[in-house]
């Protein structure tokens, strides 16, 4: 492999960063509470792979869904008191629990490609790649064809879920997660009005499953068929009325590693072949989340989610949970056992695509992203590429052929330098088989 360092300019491309770390765990236990309710959905070892649960994701706009992003997950949450006797985490605190739960800190070699994307409750997908590259960040042995063969097997699906965005998620998941997000994507439709003015939305949504289920349709074409129904309607209003009204996921080959194809969209109860779940309870959902990105608050999972009202889940569940703080006194709530490792654990340089979810899934995101160096992971509806060190954001990157470009934020140490290389060679004999490649670092330009 030929190493090059040089000075590139220009802005980043298609980025998303963020460094953590992992060590010693400590368990805390929670107290005892015999009137609570148990709670069948409830893992019973937080500490074991959850099972697969990720739904599929299917939506068209994506510089629409990239602004959302920004947007999503801001609703007004009134804090509850928190205790002054709840142990302090600081952002190193969380930044080394969070990652060891994303396998950031040392990657897993036991779960499968489809336990990976049900433990992390879904990847975000705006675009094809970013799942493969999440994915070859967190596991060993990792390669592209794990989840492209996942995908055509319709073990795992890409879908409208979270945040109103496309993810890639299990089968699973994709029939319970919409029906517990349907309220928010029903929420959605109120900024589309002028455009559905006499629009029957209930039979816009029959109309569009029975297109969709008699065989996969592109967005374009879906609109035109819904146009002869109603064609006084705003068009682009019309396909979001469809998108958020039906769980549609994009068939394969949409999706699979190294294949092209048109996002084309059915149904996930046709594709999946079964219905979809009742709209589920959030407390599930909230245990999950707490195992792939706690601790954290409510207003954390509000803005991972793009929900609002999570406050009486986690109070139901608080017999059930442990409590912290943070430096700004916001309550935290997590697993008892979930690994929380100490703060001076030795975190791995970890390449991330953009849109990676652990870079949404907070409101307060200093876990992640030093103080300084906020906002630098977008440029208007551009997200980049990421570059972790030591646990925290510390460049973005790009690869165009066989030429990976990395822009640090600030000046590497020798020995960082070289850790950030290897993980560079890794990453790129894993994505893209064998070299020769050419590693550069560039400077960030404002």
């Amino acid at each position: 492999m030929t190493r090059t360092s040089g000075t590139t300019t220009g802005s980043p491309e298609a980025y998303g960063a963020e460094v953590y770390g992992g060590g010693t765990h400590t368990r805390v236990q929670a107290p005892a509470d015999p009137k609570a309710p148990a709670d069948p959905k409830a893992p019973a070892d937080p500490k074991a792979p959850m099972d697969p649960k990720a739904p599929t994701e299917a939506t068209e706009e994506q510089a629409t869904e990239q602004a959302k992003e920004r947007t999503k997950g801001r609703t007004k949450v009134r804090a509850s008191k928190v205790s002054p006797a709840a142990p302090v985490l600081g952002p190193r605190a969380l930044n080394r629990a969070t990652l060891e739960r994303q396998h950031l800190l040392r990657r897993s070699a036991a779960l499968t490609a489809t336990q990976a994307v049900g433990h992390l409750v879904g990847l975000q997908a705006q675009n094809v790649k970013p799942p493969y590259y999440a994915l070859a960040a967190r596991l060993e042995g990792f390669r592209p064809e794990d989840l492209s063969a996942a995908m055509a097997d319709r073990a795992v699906v890409r879908i409208v879920t979270l945040r109103s965005t496309i993810h890639t998620h299990t089968a699973d998941d994709a029939l319970s997660l919409r029906p517990l997000v349907q309220a928010a994507r029903n929420r959605e439709l109120n900024a589309f009005r002028k455009g559905l003015v006499g629009v029957d939305l209930e039979r816009l949504a029959v109309i569009s499953r029975e297109l969709v289920e008699a065989e996969p349709r592109t967005m374009k074409q879906l609109r035109e068929a819904l146009l002869t129904q109603w064609p006084d309607a705003d068009p682009f209003a019309l396909s979001v009325a469809a998108r958020c009204g039906l769980p549609l996921v994009q068939v394969t080959p949409r999706g699979l590693w190294g294949r092209s194809g048109q996002v084309a969209l059915t149904t996930a109860e046709h594709w999946l072949g079964r219905p979809a779940e009742p709209t589920p309870a959030p407390d599930a959902t909230v245990l999950r989340y707490l195992a792939a990105f706690g601790p954290a608050s409510v207003k954390d999972m509000q803005t991972w989610a793009g929900l609002t009202r999570l406050r009486e889940a986690f109070e139901r569940l608080r017999p059930r949970l442990v409590t912290f703080r943070d430096e700004k006194g916001v309550e935290l709530f997590d697993l008892p056992d979930a690994p929380r490792p100490d703060a001076d654990t030795p975190a791995p340089p970890r390449f991330l695509p953009e849109f990676d979810n652990l870079l949404l899934a907070h409101a307060d995101r200093s876990r992640l992203v030093p103080a300084g160096l906020k906002g630098r992971t977008w440029a208007g509806n551009q997200a980049y590429r990421t570059l972790l060190v030591d646990g925290f954001l510390a460049g973005v990157w790009r690869q165009e052929g066989n030429v990976l470009t990395i822009e640090p934020f600030g000046t590497l140490t020798k020995g960082r330098r070289g850790e950030v290389v290897g993980e560079a060679e890794r990453m790129l004999s894993v994505m893209s088989g064998d070299g020769p490649y050419d590693i550069r670092f560039g400077t960030v330009t404002e």
